[in-house]
């Protein structure tokens, strides 16, 4: 063939170049396409205007250096900012300067961090370097991220114990942080003269990329012990505890509200129910037959809340500190209240021992639960009795005591008969029903654990939480009508993705969930009563937990699902809630029921609910870490000794396990695994090893031996006892510990020690990512798992 008869190479389609760019270990510009393509100079020009086009029709983004990508794609190393942690407890990533605009951001999985460096923690930003993977269900672009450096790590101080040097020349600090996986150094002139045992507060230094970083003590808290588990959380989550003076100088002056024009509704026998240890009594209940002949069956509801908005007025003291709070936070030993003691416990708790000031809702409900109709008033109470949820259910049950004997007929009854009704309803609206244990730790007189117990939900318990649902509707309906603005207890319905992945697990178990219909909560009931009474019940109702959305508080209602209303509020506990009182507030100027209403409309109104729903979330974490540090505290004497158990989580790194008796959680390792290579299947929630098939599953009894237990961290390592017969009959050899490759369970993202083995870590990690991403998608879970916590009901 002669130089003349040559042809040109074929033009490629719009689509042989995206697959090309996408394919590029790096963005490609115009020569690297041309070249690719082997294009003679009339084809350059052509595709110089065929690039042109693709960047009008948003199929390429021209990034640096006159280099394209696709459109959501990014440079080979950028900066990060570590946003999440999915399901099983990855790190989830995203671009720093990433614009909201253009979409959600890519999706960005990191490698696990090099030995002897601190895992990454939500909020540090690293400098990392990008590899392309497989694309995401939903269509985003993939990478595996892997840290090049640290550009800024949180925190810039740790809360830990002082462990002095045997030398008596400074110390470690033992971080109480499970998160932090080192020890610090403390010099001696650092130690602000630290006592063994000292649990105390210390700046990280800089400086020392290799070795220990280096610490000094700033404030000497307490010494540890069962006195100072609830002060590590405090601290740990931040949480203001300390009120300013002028606070607490204005809750002390507050007195007895006046009569006035409120409703006189201290004859009404309304009475409190609460927990045996609860200090705060913040709603009275009350309940009769309707007399109205129209409404047969129904009934005339009151549910007084106390009147916290007489006291606390906006922009005051007590009002900056409460707002600060966002709630109140309750330990097994102490409670950090949203206000001081003279309001919580005095004159905003409705004690029998004198008249208070209440905010009531006057609601009539018929034969089936449903609000006919409401309305609020500004009152005056005396509760006729203090009661419990074990004194009233017993009652009930036909055991009266001094206290409910009298009130059985005339109060007690109707209450139950007005509480049966609203179940009616809650029933035909089909809330959500998850089937979830929360534990309850009891302490003893001295403040040691006496025992760790499933809290018991009687129909007591159940009664106040449809009275106050009711009424929270009520609010909510009242304010909307109103104009003014409502912060609403939003709960949106679960994410395309979360429900994909959700649908992928429930094949596994023979329960078919539909696409392509518009979910209910009673979909989901239909998923859990199905798998009632099977082996994976609990398994199904984790993962049905796990699928949904967390509630929120907006300005902007878009309903609750997991109740299925479609309005909502918190009205009921303006003591230990800031949106409560938010929502008291703006009842009193709609409804003109005098001082300490809303003020003008705050324009910042979307700003606090995102606040509030923020201090939510940190009261919840503290909660949850204390409970942990108490239960690890409780078995700490019981290390070597073999539970039973249920798999509570599966990750990449391990099994998540949940006793039966105490419900703690803990950690078994997979290098502790019978020895093999065990394949993570995201989709189905197992482990499972690709020589030997044995197979690790979500909500799987197993027996374990409890290994570690750090009362410091709340952290539990365990191990699956020797006796632990291998799931599908396959025999099982326990790793002895001892080194050696045959006995060394291989885990994914692992670095071989040997030369041959070098770079094969991450390939491994980057396998597992592909089959991740394929597998569910961009979908993204409960920052719980990775704390090693069991999931825990949400709250409405």
């Amino acid at each position: 063939m002669t130089p003349s008869s040559h042809k040109p190479a074929p033009f490629p389609s719009k689509r042989e170049i995206l697959d090309f760019i996408a394919q590029s270990p790096s963005n490609a510009g115009k020569r690297e396409i041309a070249r690719a393509f082997r294009l003679d100079g009339e084809q350059k020009m052509r595709l110089k205007k065929v690039l042109r086009e693709m960047q009008d029709e948003g199929l390429l983004q021209k990034g640096r250096g006159r280099r394209f990508a696709e459109p959501g794609s990014l440079p080979a190393v950028t900066v990060l900012e570590i946003g999440d942690l999915d399901i099983d407890g990855d790190v989830i990533a995203r671009p720093l300067t990433w614009n909201t605009d253009d979409g959600p951001p890519p999706l960005i999985y990191m490698a696990p961090e090099r030995r002897g460096q601190s895992a990454l923690g939500i909020g540090d930003r690293v400098l990392a370097r990008l590899t392309r993977i497989e694309d995401a269900a939903d269509g985003r672009l993939a990478y595996e991220g892997r840290t090049i450096r640290r550009i800024s790590a949180q925190p810039s101080e740790v809360l830990g114990v002082f462990k002095p040097d045997e030398s008596g020349g400074g110390g470690r600090l033992l971080p109480t942080n499970k998160r932090v996986k080192h020890e610090f150094i403390v010099s001696s002139d650092h130690a602000a003269d630290a006592r063994p045992g000292d649990l105390v507060r210390a700046e990280i230094l800089p400086g020392r990329p290799l070795g220990l970083r280096r610490a000094r003590v700033v404030e000497r808290l307490s010494p540890t012990g069962p006195q100072a588990i609830s002060l590590i959380a405090i601290h740990e989550y931040d949480i203001p505890h300390v009120f300013s003076i002028e606070a607490v100088t204005q809750a002390e002056k507050a007195k007895a509200a006046p009569l006035g024009k409120r409703e006189d509704l201290r004859k009404a026998p309304i009475i409190t129910i609460d927990g045996a240890d609860a200090r705060d009594f913040d709603d009275g209940v009350f309940a009769e037959p309707d007399p109205d002949p129209a409404n047969p069956g129904g009934w005339k509801l009151i549910v007084a809340i106390a009147d916290v908005a007489w006291y606390v007025r906006p922009g005051d003291a007590l009002d900056r500190d409460a707002y600060g709070r966002g709630n109140s936070v309750y330990f097994p030993d102490r409670v950090v209240p949203m206000l001081p003691e003279a309001l919580s416990n005095g004159w905003c708790s409705l004690r029998p021992d004198g008249d208070r000031p209440c905010l009531c809702a006057h609601m009539t409900i018929d034969a089936d639960g449903a609000l006919k109709k409401h309305h609020f008033t500004r009152a005056l109470i005396r509760s006729h009795a203090r009661t419990t949820y074990e004194q009233v259910q017993g009652a009930m049950d036909g055991a009266p005591d001094e206290t409910t004997a009298p009130l059985l007929e005339g109060v007690i009854r109707p209450l139950y008969g007005a509480y049966r009704a609203l179940w009616t309803a809650r029933e035909k609206r089909g809330v959500l029903d998850l089937d979830l244990p929360e534990r309850k730790v009891v302490l003893d007189d001295a403040g040691n654990v006496a025992r760790i117990e499933n809290r018991v939900r009687l129909d007591s318990h159940k009664l106040i939480e449809e009275f106050m649902i009711l009424a929270n509707v009520a609010a909510a309906q009242t304010l909307e009508k109103s104009g003014l603005p409502c912060m609403y207890r939003i709960h949106d319905e679960p994410s395309r993705e979360k429900l994909d992945a959700l649908r992928q697990f429930l094949d596994g178990v023979n329960i078919p969930l539909a696409k392509g219909q518009v979910i209910r909560s009673t979909q989901f009931n239909a998923i859990l009563e199905r798998a009632r009474d099977t082996p994976y019940a609990q398994m199904v109702n984790d993962v049905v937990l796990r699928s949904q959305a967390q509630a929120e508080y907006s300005p902007d209602n878009i309903g609750h699902f997991g109740l299925a209303l479609a309005r909502y509020s918190h009205f009921t506990s303006p003591i230990r809630r800031y949106s409560d009182l938010l929502v008291h507030r703006a009842l009193i100027r709609a409804l003109k029921l005098g001082d300490g209403g809303l003020e003008d409309a705050p324009k910042d109104f979307a700003d606090i609910g995102v606040h509030l729903s923020q201090t939510e979330r940190r009261a919840a974490g503290a909660e949850r870490g204390a409970v942990d540090r108490f239960t690890a505290l409780f078995l700490a004497d019981r290390v070597g000794s073999t539970f039973s158990g249920r798999i509570n989580g599966v990750t990449r790194f391990g099994l998540f396990v949940t006793l039966d008796d105490s419900g703690a959680d803990g950690l078994v390792p997979i290098r502790t695994l019978p020895d093999d290579y065990y394949v993570h299947d995201e989709t189905h929630h197992r482990l499972k090893g690709r020589k030997n098939g044995i197979e690790y599953r979500l909500g799987q009894k197993v027996e374990v031996v409890l290994v570690e237990a750090d009362p410091v961290t709340g952290g539990m390592v365990m191990r699956l006892s020797d006796d632990e017969e291998p799931p599908q009959g396959t025999p099982r050899k326990i790793n002895d510990g001892k080194p050696g490759r045959e006995s060394r369970p291989t885990r994914p993202g692992a670095k071989k020690s040997h030369a041959k083995g070098k770079g094969k870590g991450k390939k491994t990690t980057t396998a597992k990512i592909k089959a991740k991403i394929k597998a569910k998608g961009a979908s993204k879970a409960a920052r719980r798992r990775a704390a090693n916590t069991a999931p825990t009901k949400p709250t409405p």
